[in-house]
């Protein structure tokens, strides 16, 4: 599970990363507003842990960016700011949940477990995306109420799409993710390209409504509408 830490002070920062890797989390560390925007946009992560005070963009910011994108990655702020109103206006920007420091590591764990079991798309048993649908038990494909019929790879790939929708997915990220090539001497860009092509083709083609798109230099969104 990737999860992205956003937090300036240095040794708060290297703690987090090294308590959580010591509990096998994938854990990417931003140290400014701008470096974590361009990575919420460009990467996907299972959780966000997000501090409130940052160079560049405010936290409170980069988190009312986030909704406004429709990204439901969940939010947990971690704040030195403990007063009733500086709880409320976190959540009403978006937060799922609000930590303030100093905490407990081991409560800290236990918040993400429970932002994870309440808001992962992966437990649910059937993905929509307008109408668009994928059943994960009998891996069926229904678009306007048509199958869909995919390969293996194809059905992977859509499904992770679909699992992170509305947000940029990279060809890096969908090499590692879908693929599973960590040490690939060439990147497989060329063969995503492809194998996005014939999605577009089996879900798209005839359909006014287009759910997959190109993001041109980042990578590919599937939503509703124009990203």
């Amino acid at each position: 599970m990737r999860i992205l830490v956003v937090e300036d002070e240095q040794k708060v920062a290297d703690a987090l990363r090294e308590g959580l890797e010591d509990e096998r989390y994938d854990v990417v560390v931003e140290r400014t507003g701008e470096g974590a925007f361009f990575r919420v946009n460009t990467e996907t992560f299972d959780v966000v842990l997000l501090d409130l005070t940052l160079p560049g963009r405010d936290g409170l910011e980069i988190l009312r960016a986030l909704r406004q994108r429709r990204m439901e990655t969940p939010v947990l702020v971690l704040t030195a700011r403990d007063s009733l109103e500086d709880r409320v206006t976190g959540l009403d920007a978006g937060a799922d949940d609000y930590l303030v420091k100093p905490f407990a590591f081991a409560e800290l764990l236990a918040r993400i477990r429970a932002l994870v079991r309440r808001g992962r798309v992966a437990d649910a048993p059937r993905l929509t995306v307008g109408d668009l649908e994928m059943d994960l038990v009998t891996r069926k494909v229904l678009r306007g109420g048509r199958p869909v019929d995919l390969t293996v790879r194809e059905f992977e790939l859509l499904e992770f799409l679909m699992r992170y929708q509305s947000q940029v997915v990279s060809r890096e990220t969908l090499a590692r993710d879908v693929w599973k090539e960590t040490a690939r001497t060439t990147p497989l860009d060329n063969v995503i390209d492809v194998h996005i092509a014939r999605l577009r083709r089996k879900v798209d083609l005839e359909h006014g409504v287009k759910l997959i798109h190109t993001v041109r230099g980042v990578g590919f969104m599937l939503r509703e509408g124009e990203p």
